[in-house]
């Protein structure tokens, strides 16, 4: 009887040979030594066939571990896949994009094609591998120390990608959760140490394969270490990693998992964060390198802004847990907070019933100075921010214009920085107490539509006014009498609207209070109030 010996049978012929003994000691010729030559000089050299063989041995085990085949086969493997690419002349499965020959557009090609063998051509034939086998395999070609890091990382996101599908969407398969849990555990050991080897992107899509199947802490803690070092990269779609758990909070459950995000955050600030070195007694204070860039801090605080929105319309989303993540990234210099602002409108918006103290931390969170000229004009006509925070985004676009128009940027009056703080009314006399208490909580109070109309006239006005002077300076060509004469309305126009809006909030009760201060808001000099009819009822408050 002839058997045709292959690379599906050869493992099950030599692993029955060594049950039959049958050893060059009892004839010579004997049929072990036939299938070890047949495999060192033929299946060994092939690249497909050492892969085949070393699929069927995992189900001959021990025997073929303790014959050393899979060992053998190993060894195949990575020589082949650890070799120069120039000396690829085998065949090999790779379908994961064009290959640069084949196109005709390619300026190097002359009508005669070369194939350019990748540098990952090796990664796809790979996947066919259990992912006990494929551990074992990646493991020896990482020793080897010839593949790139970056390639290691292109074979475990192709592993990935085949073996656990929909892993990035929080899909796990419930009939086989161990099994996912233990090629993902697996795949996460094989990550190469070096930055960058694999995209942010690809990590948090294992951390959310990883929380949706429960995987060890240790492992979650890997992925959010790796995630942290280059957060920069991240989308805030790649960010939004479904709960599976109950809220710390009140019991109730959350849109997204924040605190995952916060431990990231904490991550990739701590990289900012000097190291002591400790020489001989001596302490010192070194920088480590890879420290944070300007560009990399800015880039992490337009991707939490962006995150904030979209968590911030979840109704269960606790305020500290908003405020907590904003507060992580305070410290960036951001040149404009328009996206802080939308995420807290956005979570006004949500959270209607939200009380006046909460709404002041809240807006705390963002800069006024650094809104944009379209977000002072949203935020001007939006009845969901305080009156304190409307009024300080009115000056502060009062500024804006002043500037643009080449005038000087007034001071900052006292009673805004009052607001800012939080303080105002915190100098007056003991017997109006309970009246500047009333007042303060008006200032915190949400706008009514018929204050914020009244804010958005006198914008108009104060735009429409700075036009008029800057058209005079260019008529008269007397420059330095154009600033002056537009900084000197900025400041009348200022204290107008200040006014205006003090004594609707104040009423008659604040007209008797004493004042320590040497700038009030509410006063204007006596040609003014003869042409404002409208100021005649005004009341003087520091």
């Amino acid at each position: 009887m002839t058997v045709t010996l292959n690379a599906y049978n050869v493992i099950a012929t030599r692993c029955a040979a060594e049950y039959l003994q049958m050893h060059e000691a009892i004839e010579k010729g004997n049929l072990i030594y036939k299938i070890d030559v047949f495999l060192n000089s033929s299946l060994f050299r092939s690249w497909k066939d050492s892969i085949i063989v070393l699929q069927t041995s995992k189900s001959l085990l021990p025997l073929s571990e303790e014959l050393k085949l899979i060992t053998h086969c190993i060894e195949a493997v990575t020589s082949r896949a650890s070799v120069d690419v120039s000396k690829v002349d085998w065949s090999y499965t790779y379908n994961r994009k064009k290959l640069v020959e084949e196109n005709l557009t390619d300026p190097s090609w002359h009508g005669v094609r070369t194939r350019e063998v990748p540098n990952d051509w090796w990664v796809e034939d790979l996947c066919e591998l259990e992912i006990d086998m494929y551990k074992r395999v990646m493991t020896a070609i990482k020793n080897k120390g010839i593949v790139s890091n970056e390639v290691i990382g292109e074979a475990l996101k192709a592993y990935a990608y085949g073996k656990l599908p929909g892993s990035g969407k929080n899909v796990v398969p419930q009939n086989d959760v161990s099994k996912f849990r233990s090629i993902l555990d697996t795949i996460v050991w094989l990550l190469p140490q070096e930055k960058g080897c694999v995209s942010c992107s690809f990590l948090l899509k294992l951390l959310k394969a990883a929380i949706s199947a429960n995987s060890a802490e240790s492992v979650k803690m890997e992925l959010v270490k790796r995630i942290g070092q280059q957060l920069e990269e991240a989308s805030v779609s790649d960010l939004l990693i479904r709960a599976c758990d109950v809220g710390e909070e009140e019991g109730m459950t959350l849109m997204y998992d924040v605190n995952v995000v916060k431990k990231i955050l904490e991550e990739f600030t701590m990289a900012d964060k000097n190291e002591i070195e400790e020489n001989g007694g001596e302490i010192r204070e070194i920088r480590r390198p890879g420290i944070l860039s300007e560009a990399s801090k800015l880039m992490v605080a337009k991707i939490v802004d962006g995150y904030l929105v979209e968590i911030a319309k979840d109704p269960n989303l606790p305020l500290s847990l908003f405020i907590g993540i904003s507060e992580m990234v305070s410290g960036f210099s951001r040149p404009a907070h328009d996206g802080l602002y939308r995420a807290i409108d956005t979570y006004l918006k949500e959270h209607p019933g939200i009380g006046k103290s909460d709404r002041k931390k809240i807006c705390k969170l963002m800069d006024c100075k650094k809104l944009s000229a379209d977000a002072c004009m949203h935020a001007v006509q939006n009845e969901r921010l305080p009156l304190r925070v409307v009024v300080q985004v009115l000056f502060f676009e009062q500024v804006r214009a002043a500037a643009s128009s080449g005038s000087s940027t007034p001071d900052l009056p006292k009673a805004i920085k009052d607001l800012n703080s939080g303080s105002y009314g915190s100098s007056r006399s003991a017997t109006t107490t309970n009246t500047n208490t009333n007042t303060d909580e008006d200032w915190d109070a949400v706008a009514s539509a018929e204050e914020l109309r009244a804010l958005r006239g006198e914008l108009a006005a104060l735009r429409l006014g700075n036009e008029v002077v800057g058209g005079g300076e260019s008529r008269s060509g007397n420059s330095e009498r154009g600033a002056a004469v537009s900084k000197m309305k900025g400041l009348i126009m200022s204290r107008r609207i200040f006014s205006k809006i003090w004594s609707n909030k104040a009423g008659p009760a604040v007209e008797n209070s004493g004042s320590d201060s040497s700038e009030s808001l509410g006063s204007t000099n006596q040609d003014e109030a003869k042409c404002t009819p409208s100021r005649r009822g005004r009341h003087s408050v520091s």
